[in-house]
């Protein structure tokens, strides 16, 4: 099965997503008197998302586009999936081959995880904004791993029972920043607009393997880097298993598993997150240094 959150009259609201477009919870309530929460976050978080995935398998599928009101594909307005996580982790040079991109020695023995803020949430088509204090920020394509119920030290075989699902991720670094001092990680990583996720959650039943999952980071149309999952130092029920035992986690926590590939971003810049068989995630660019120099400028011409 496969949600997305999409705007709807101004409001933010779950949908099932089928190959005809897109059909609100809301509108599957009213349609078979049931008695799901309605925007993806509170699904998640009150442990019904195996409720409706169990009720979508068995007669939502077949009855569903015919009987609820569908919003066709090129109508949807998606938004993130939700924008409170209660964390987010990020995983860093988990692919040997972008860790050579900053000249560093990848982790071997134990991940090299950082958290980010909820305020550095956007979603598909949403502008990513290169930070005044930053000429080199950077693009990471990344797979993304949403935690489905609350867990603590799971174990790797467990770890696919405690996820709800997967989807992309485009997170960003201002990596001149991190490049002065490694303890300038966490400022680095956490600028407004710093990390985008969605358009859809895919459950794990929708994944054949997701060790030959392929991400890819594409700039301005052209592959930048791409990588199998396979290849991650630390892979994803791994990476699960070892924050588990850090800290208790919770539903609609997100682990990002790491980048093939890093690309510096540029004012008017678009890049993608691609995964075999998920939708691609789109951002535009905007530097925030390109912006205030146009707003000067109007401001002279405006008073000459």
């Amino acid at each position: 099965m496969r949600l997305a959150t999409i705007v709807t009259n101004g409001n933010e609201k779950a949908a099932v997503i089928t190959k005809s477009g897109a059909v609100l919870v809301e509108s599957i309530n009213q349609q078979f008197e049931l008695n799901f929460e309605t925007t993806l976050f509170e699904i998640i978080k009150s442990d019904q998302l195996n409720r409706l995935k169990e009720w979508y398998e068995t007669k939502g599928s077949q009855d569903l586009e015919q009987a609820a009101e569908v919003i066709a594909k090129e109508q949807i307005e998606y938004a993130p999936l939700y924008r409170q996580p209660r964390k987010i982790w990020g995983i860093g040079l988990n692919y040997v081959e972008h860790a050579s991109d900053l000249s560093e020695k990848a982790p071997n023995t134990e991940p090299a995880s950082f958290m980010k803020p909820d305020t550095s949430i956007i979603g598909l088509n949403d502008t990513i904004q290169v930070p005044l204090q930053s000429d080199r920020t950077t693009a990471e394509a990344e797979l993304g791993i949403i935690i489905g119920k609350e867990c603590k030290d799971v174990s790797e075989e467990d770890a696919p029972n405690v996820v709800a699902g997967l989807t992309t991720i485009i997170d960003m670094t201002a990596e001149d920043i991190l490049q002065r001092n490694p303890r300038y990680l966490t400022r680095s990583k956490s600028f407004d607009t710093f990390f985008s996720f969605g358009p859809e959650l895919v459950t794990l039943d929708e994944v054949k393997d997701i060790l030959n999952l392929n991400v890819a980071t594409v700039s301005n149309g052209k592959l930048h880097r791409e990588n199998v999952v396979a290849n991650m130092t630390f892979r994803p029920w791994e990476l699960v298993s070892f924050h588990s035992k850090v800290m208790t986690l919770l539903p609609g926590d997100i682990i990002s598993t790491g980048t093939p590939g890093a690309v510096v971003i540029r004012d008017g810049d678009v890049v993608e997150c691609q995964i075999d068989g998920f939708e691609t995630l789109v951002n535009k660019v905007q530097d925030l240094k390109v912006k205030k120099s146009k707003d000067q400028e109007e401001q002279v011409a405006s008073k000459n």
